[in-house]
């Protein structure tokens, strides 16, 4: 019986081997060349880079010939990402995000500076023997978007780049900027040793910035860990302010330049590779302005002349190659006025064409830094008319802009797309113009993917407030918590989730979350007695976008044990809810800290 027992647990221990096998050992990731000569070695080959950032899909990247991604932060997600590149053979950038100093972090709070570390530690230990990893970038643009030369930003980014050193000898260490301007390169090379390669996120200027690089003293090698199209901060305006999105096949054209100009021409000198933004879609200015492939997930022009850069081969069957859109007539109207526009596209392989037509709310949200911005409203009874060549268009009745998309697809996983800003005059200046959101809506939840709300709206004595979305102390459910400290005796502190992120009623966003009847949450103090305020819908009417209800549980005696706490929501009008959820302290004399979980509208 013993020898038979062990004989069926060999048994069951292979199959479950032969099912997951273990991972190979980590690669050996070295930095070859001096003097302006380097390549990139994994376990001894050269390996240079031919990637993108974002979430879409990996095989097809491997498909389209490229090697390698990159992450901007370590998530619960982290570890299935490596293991998926691993299997694909593919090799990741594995980011460490730091903290921003717009999202109210300070470099000089040095216990926020040293609990930083300490996350950024325990990642590298986490993930350092894995065999998809490639390199560490230690931040993205935490340098700001002024001279981004403060010495106490790179202290930090230093320092953890010399424990990466310290704790994993085979991956080498990057930091990553927007663009070189100010007193980047400088510091990066006089106050980072510990930096091996520098990370350049660059768009218009993608064909000049190697040039530019060794101009401004960069000696490092780099790697462009960003670039497509131009930015809307790098692009004309029309003539209400607005900026002028390029078309899928004149963005392939600009992914070539950067890549033929700068990658290429410096491949074996100072670059590395690249990685192309975004391997994916997403919302940002626009429904299309940074997206390689639609929110459909059919691929752009710019996927297949990367294809082409990557692999050496076109596509078989390529993306329809599309011309910017023309407005007959003038591109502003009144309420309820017609627009015309026409269209101009061709198919390689002459395949049949299906096109579709949208009208959708201008945000106006411009602003650069990437931070999450929800949908865009959309209008389709404005469509009256539409054929392949030309639409009508039935303005809506609310003042303010739109953008007209011409979104074409060849049944071939091939898309192309094109879009023209218009404007309605004298209409009335309707403020609600939320995106319709799905009830129930997850606030804030353990592995939850993008939020639909966003914590940043500090209030008070902010310098006091420390918040950790990944908390691990006794969560309610899951693996993580979010904690909230408001550190200070006295005065007042407080944290609102927000939509767009930053914005107190002067940008559009939120969410209709008509159907829901109550805002729950769990909540616990650290002690017990902690007071709480919690609201929900706080910006008010003299603002241009506000929320159209609010309400809120005042004075909230906390337990040191979880409690379920709901805000009833039964008869609000909650058709534009721009701010979802927020806390505040006021001063107990004393320190509070307390912890919340599972906040969604239900």
């Amino acid at each position: 019986m013993t020898i038979f027992r062990s004989t069926r647990i060999a048994a069951v221990a292979l199959a479950a081997w032969l099912a997951c096998p273990p991972l190979a050992p980590a690669a050996e990731v070295k930095l070859d060349g001096t003097g302006g000569n380097y390549k990139l070695l994994v376990d001894g080959q050269p390996f240079f880079i031919e990637g993108a950032g974002g979430d879409g899909p990996k095989q097809f990247l491997k498909d389209c010939g490229g090697n390698s991604f990159r992450t901007w932060g370590i998530g619960d997600d982290t570890g299935a990402k490596l293991d998926e590149a691993e299997k694909l053979g593919l090799k990741v950038t594995l980011g460490i995000w730091l903290g921003h100093e717009r999202h109210k972090f300070s470099y000089t709070n040095m216990k926020m500076v040293s609990e930083q570390f300490d996350k950024a530690k325990a990642a590298v230990e986490k993930y350092k023997d894995h065999p998809a990893l490639l390199m560490w970038a230690v931040g993205n643009e935490m340098e700001g978007y002024g001279d981004g030369d403060n010495p106490a930003i790179w202290a930090a980014v230093n320092n953890i780049a010399a424990m990466i050193k310290q704790v994993d000898g085979k991956h080498p260490t990057m930091t990553v900027t927007a663009e070189i301007g100010g007193g980047r390169v400088e510091a990066m090379h006089k106050l980072c040793p510990a930096i091996d390669v520098v990370g350049l996120n660059t768009y218009g200027g993608g064909p000049s910035i190697g040039k530019r690089y060794r101009a401004a003293g960069g000696t490092k090698p780099f790697v462009l860990t960003e670039y497509g199209p131009p930015g809307t901060w790098e692009v004309g305006k029309n003539s209400w302010n607005v900026p002028q999105e390029l078309t899928s096949t004149a963005k392939a054209k600009l992914y070539r330049a950067t890549y033929e100009e700068t990658i290429l021409a410096e491949k074996d000198k100072l670059c590395l590779g690249g990685y192309a933004f975004t391997w994916g879609n997403k919302q940002e200015a626009t429904a299309t302005w940074f997206g390689l492939f639609l929110g459909t997930g059919e691929r752009l022009e710019p996927v297949d002349t990367l294809t082409e850069l990557w692999s050496g081969k076109k596509p078989e069957n390529r993306c329809p190659q599309i011309e910017p859109l023309k407005v007959v007539g003038a591109d502003r109207a009144k309420p309820g006025d017609t627009i015309k526009a026409q269209l101009a596209v061709v198919d390689p392989e002459g395949d049949p064409l299906k096109i579709e037509w949208r009208l959708e709310k201008d945000m106006s949200m411009y602003q650069e830094g990437g931070d999450f911005q929800p949908d865009a409203p959309r209008f389709p009874d404005a469509i009256l008319k539409q054929g392949e060549k030309d639409v009508e268009v039935k303005m809506p009745g609310d003042a303010g802009g739109y953008f007209l998309y011409a979104l074409v697809k060849d049944g071939n996983n091939g898309a192309a797309v094109a879009n023209v800003p218009l404007f309605v005059d004298g209409g009335t200046q309707s403020k609600l113009v939320a995106k319709k959101g799905q009830v129930p809506m997850t606030v804030y939840a353990d592995g939850m993917g993008a939020p639909k709300f966003v914590w940043s709206g500090w209030m008070g004595k902010h310098e006091a407030i420390a918040m950790d979305e990944k908390s691990t102390d006794n969560p309610h459910a899951g693996a993580t918590c979010m904690k909230a400290q408001f550190k200070s005796p006295d005065n007042f502190g407080g944290i609102i989730w927000q939509s767009p992120a930053n914005d107190w009623g002067d940008n559009p966003g939120g969410f209709n979350l008509t159907g829901a009847t109550k805002l729950s949450f769990w909540a616990r103090g650290e002690t017990g007695g902690e007071k709480v305020d919690f609201v929900m819908g706080v910006i008010k009417a003299d603002k241009p976008y506000h929320d159209s209800a609010s309400a809120e549980l005042r004075g909230v005696a906390l337990t040191n044990e979880w409690k379920q706490y709901e805000i009833d929501l039964n008869g609000k009008d909650l058709s534009s809810i721009k701010t979802g959820f927020g806390w505040v302290v006021p001063g107990q004399g004393k320190p509070v800290t307390f912890y919340l979980d599972d906040i969604k509208y239900e």
